[in-house]
């Protein structure tokens, strides 16, 4: 099986060697991993102050990532055409660029804040329904909260984005480090000092999010750098610049928050099934997200990678950095899933979760070990190289499909139906993942996409 043509790639002058893809990921995969530990930490300290704590924050997260997913999807259109403006050696370019998504992702980020701050409970009801009373108190104080932070998280994973464009992952890393540091001490100082609760929990993330912006948005006015942002009040819009950003992030956005509105569906459903169901799944989704981080941080790193060799006409050089980041990003995927199986027990017992959540929790978690090593690069890990290609809207319809006609739809159908329990979720999903991994495979083979 030829996956690319080694004839027509000058291996005496790679655009990336192994040290630099090194320097490139690793940064990437210590900010994930800090973001997630620090999103498992911040569950378990609003776990100590109130039982209804965590399904408040499950539910709300459940709306949270999807306007993260929108945002990140902008962010990756602008690593895209940045890291092609890059590749071609024209650092103005992906100046100018960056100057239009930072214009774009404010707009967006205020409109869609402004939406739900004056929306509040009524869309939590309109999105979960009925729950119980104390779910939904803590709920709608975390959401209003955490609502105000989008313009601040918008434009800080865009920040991040241009940094990561042009190579230096390290820099971005580093301030999410700080960002988190301060998250955590906020929680401890909201939460316990002045026994704020969930509500405390929202602020303190809050706090992070506007330190992590201010930072980056400060060092990008500096010169000398390859991507430059300044004088953002005389920013203008440049519509076909706009346009050329937008027809790689609407797909990607389009995917991404159809993804999330699955996941929404399913929390609904999830929610029908009762607090130890909620708390268990939520718990379950956090395993489920350190497990991919490896993986999903070589799939953000290989975004430069095959967007710098697209914009140099290195075609086949792309196919090359995909099929060995792949391989990589497989490793990194079963030996993640086989250590969060061995820290799942005394995670669970330490949060102080019930038994019988915690019995719940473990056995989806050994469910997932099993088959996210054997599928889950192929259905998550290639459309990362897709798009970076310009490939964006096959991989937008697959996915979309995939993950309403399975995921959703397997387990509406279960659930409803044939009355499964929580395990009816995972199935779903599995099924999700076996679907995009086959297609994106075969079309990887067989396509033309970066001729």
């Amino acid at each position: 099986m030829k996956l690319y043509d080694k004839t027509k790639i000058d291996w005496n002058n790679l655009l990336f060697d192994k040290k630099q893809l090194c320097w490139l990921i690793l940064p990437i995969v210590i900010e994930q991993l800090l973001n997630s530990l620090m999103g498992m930490v911040d569950t378990m300290m609003v776990s100590t102050v109130e039982s209804a704590a965590i399904p408040a924050v499950a539910l709300v997260d459940s709306i949270n990532n999807l306007v993260i997913q929108i945002f990140s999807a902008m962010a990756a259109g602008a690593a895209i055409i940045c890291s092609q403006f890059i590749g071609s050696g024209d650092n103005e370019g992906s100046s100018q660029t960056a100057r239009q998504v930072v214009l774009t992702v404010f707009v967006i980020a205020v409109s869609v804040s402004a939406v739900c701050l004056l929306g509040g409970e009524r869309l939590l009801l309109l999105i979960f329904g009925s729950v119980e009373d104390a779910v939904m108190r803590n709920a709608r104080s975390y959401f209003l909260i955490t609502a105000l932070s989008y313009p601040f998280l918008a434009l800080f994973s865009a920040g991040a984005a241009f940094y990561r464009a042009s190579g230096n992952a390290k820099f971005p890393t580093k301030v999410s480090v700080l960002s988190n540091v301060i998250n955590v001490t906020g929680n401890a100082l909201f939460l316990y000092g002045f026994h704020q609760g969930v509500a405390g929990a929202a602020f303190a993330t809050l706090l992070a999010r506007i330190f992590s912006t201010v930072v980056v948005f400060y060092c990008l006015r500096k010169p000398g750098q390859t991507i430059v942002v300044r004088d953002y009040l005389k920013i203008r819009p440049d519509m076909p610049l706009i346009v050329k950003i937008m027809a790689i992030g609407i797909p990607t956005g389009i995917e991404n928050g159809m993804f999330q509105f699955g996941k929404l569906a399913i929390a609904s459903t999830v929610s029908t099934m009762g607090t130890v169901a909620i708390s268990a799944q939520a718990m379950t989704d956090i395993m489920e997200l350190v497990n991919g981080i490896f993986s999903n941080s070589v799939g953000i790193g290989l975004m430069t990678v095959v967007g710098q060799c697209i914009g140099a006409h290195r075609s086949q050089e792309a196919r090359y950095y995909i099929v060995k980041l792949m391989r990589v990003a497989w490793i990194g995927v079963l030996v993640s899933c086989l250590l969060v199986l061995a820290f799942t027990k005394p995670v669970t017992w330490i949060s102080g979760m019930e038994p019988a959540t915690a019995d719940l929790c473990l056995k989806m978690v050994t469910a997932m070990t099993i088959v996210k090593p054997l599928v889950w690069v192929g259905a998550f890990g290639l459309p990362y190289g897709f798009r970076a290609a310009g490939d964006v809207r096959v991989p937008m319809i697959v996915s979309v499909c995939s993950m309403w006609f399975c995921r959703v739809g397997i387990c509406v159908l279960l659930v409803r139906v044939f009355h499964f329990g929580l395990m009816a979720v995972w199935i779903g999903i599995f099924v999700d993942w076996i679907v995009r991994a086959t297609v994106f495979s075969v079309r990887f083979v067989r396509g033309k996409q970066m001729e």
